[in-house]
């Protein structure tokens, strides 16, 4: 009933394997060749079930030089208590176990939260038995006997299957954000040129790494720097704001949780670990992270391993970690807001990010990549810089740094000329000039109502909220401000 497995080797043609079943060797069968090299998944664990001591035997040697784990059962009683202690990545079951069936075991797997795939074999069924693998879950349905080369294209299109699905979830999620995507290391500065060395060098380190900035600074950017020139750079970089997440779910939307963990938990779902497998999980605004949950990271990672909500069963993560925060993290420490020893599990590296009033020579070279984005975007042409402008806007201190400056540049590609401040109102520290104590009543009013928007990083919902008013009254206002500077404009167009 089993295949006959024979292996040689050459120094030409490497190590290949031919495999004849029983009841198909003939003068008509030929030969089968497999490709070692072409199915090698060290990074894979995998469980054999199935009753038939000879069939267990001849998956594991055929397995064991290509997976990194593999493991077998005689009956679902013993593989479930394997998998209570360890991953797998694959189960190959057999449909007629004793006791319980492989199919009821499916089933129950599945209801349990397991989300890895499974490959159903057997040596007799029908098509109610093919219909109820495909109900329970299954990947792929093999009738005994099977080649080796049957069995390992099936374990490849599962594994594959794995991969494209990690790899189409971060893609989504990278488009979601196409809009917002931040710049690269736009400049020639002395800071940011010390910054692009200290990328060059970290990148490629596996270490931890932690980036303190103000709000506005980039700290995607470098992280997403770090990743590329990182070995890990063909694998998912995976982002996720910390602070936008409810506490009550970031738990789960980090490790995942299985069906029924929770209120709502409908389904089993993965975490933002399993699909930064292999790669980089960005967490930003780690500060925001509840106390509870800091400690639940610490865990993972030191072990490099991670629970599911709910579930009993580890599972084992490949992820390199870099956390950002725009807060002291230090002072948080001593403030008791953050773990101690989180703090420095995370600082591995630390890496300060400048604001952009200490890198100001950097402006023209910013507001001309931003102009190019912008101008395939909105459809207007990018706008000339002069001296004066660039000297006007170096003075300024820019408290919402990178990202204000190109909140700036859009707003004025879409008015067609730099407006004479870049925000409404001046920096918390600085002091009023004395001419700005002659502003109307409606100057006074515009120049705070804006300085509140930026403060917010432009959400006018929000901005709203702390002036006390409707959205729509904020929206009417900018809309009549904008209507205003637009006919200025053309109005000193015409004079020129």
């Amino acid at each position: 009933m089993l295949d006959e497995l024979a292996e040689g080797a050459g120094p030409a043609a490497g190590v290949r394997e031919r495999t004849v079943s029983a009841e198909q060797a003939g003068p008509s069968a030929g030969a089968r060749t497999v490709d070692l090299a072409e199915y090698n998944w060290q990074a894979h664990s995998v469980l054999v079930v199935d009753d038939e001591e000879g069939m267990r035997n001849f998956l594991e040697r055929t397995l064991a030089r290509r997976c990194g784990m593999v493991q077998s059962a005689a009956d679902a009683e013993h593989a479930a208590a394997l998998m209570a202690r360890l991953h797998f990545d694959l189960l190959i079951l057999d449909i007629a176990l004793p006791g319980k069936s492989g199919i009821e075991w499916l089933h129950e797997l599945r209801e349990h939260g397991y989300t890895g795939d499974v490959i159903l074999v057997t040596a007799f069924a029908d098509m109610e038995t093919a219909i109820d693998a495909l109900r329970g879950g299954a990947s792929d349905f093999i009738l005994k006997p099977f080649r080796v080369d049957q069995i390992l294209n099936s374990i490849k299109r599962c594994f594959e299957r794995a991969r494209l699905t990690r790899e189409n979830f971060v893609l989504r999620r990278e488009l979601a954000g196409l809009a917002a995507d931040p710049i690269g290391l736009v400049g020639h500065s002395v800071a940011i040129e010390q910054l692009r060395a200290m990328v060059r060098r970290v990148g490629q380190m596996p270490s931890t790494v932690l980036l303190q900035g103000e709000s506005g600074t980039g700290k995607e950017v470098v992280a997403r720097a770090l990743h590329q020139t990182s070995p890990r750079a063909q694998r998912p970089f995976v982002p996720v704001n910390c602070a936008a997440i409810a506490s009550e779910l970031i738990e789960s939307e980090l490790f995942g949780h299985v069906k029924g963990a929770f209120t709502g938990a409908s389904e089993s779902r993965n975490g933002l670990f399993y699909y930064a497998h292999g790669g980089t999980l960005f967490l930003d605004e780690i500060s925001e992270l509840p106390l509870a949950l800091q400690t639940r990271l610490l865990r993972v990672l030191e072990e490099r391993k991670l629970r599911p909500v709910g579930s009993e069963r580890e599972v084992p993560v490949d992820v390199r970690i870099i956390a950002a925060t725009n807060r002291n993290l230090a002072g948080e420490v001593k403030a008791g807001r953050f773990r101690e020893d989180l703090y420095y599990r995370l600082a591995v590296v630390d890496l300060p990010l400048p604001p952009l009033r200490a890198r100001s020579e950097d402006i023209p070279d910013l507001m001309r990549h931003f102009m190019q984005q912008l101008s395939v975007q909105l459809g207007v042409a990018p706008l000339s810089l002069s001296h004066e402008v660039v000297s006007r806007l170096a003075a300024y201190r820019w408290p919402g740094n990178v990202r204000e400056l190109r909140n700036y540049v859009e707003r004025s590609m879409i008015l067609g000329c730099f407006p004479s401040a870049p925000s409404g109102a001046p920096a918390p520290d600085e002091v009023p000039a004395a001419g700005e104590l002659a502003l109307t009543l409606a100057e006074v009013e515009r120049r705070h109502i804006e300085r509140v928007v930026d403060d917010c990083a432009g959400n006018k919902t929000e901005a709203a909220r702390r002036l006390g008013v409707a959205r729509k009254t904020l929206e009417r206002k900018f809309a009549d401000w904008a209507a205003t500077q637009a006919t200025d404009a053309a109005r000193l167009g015409r004079r020129a």
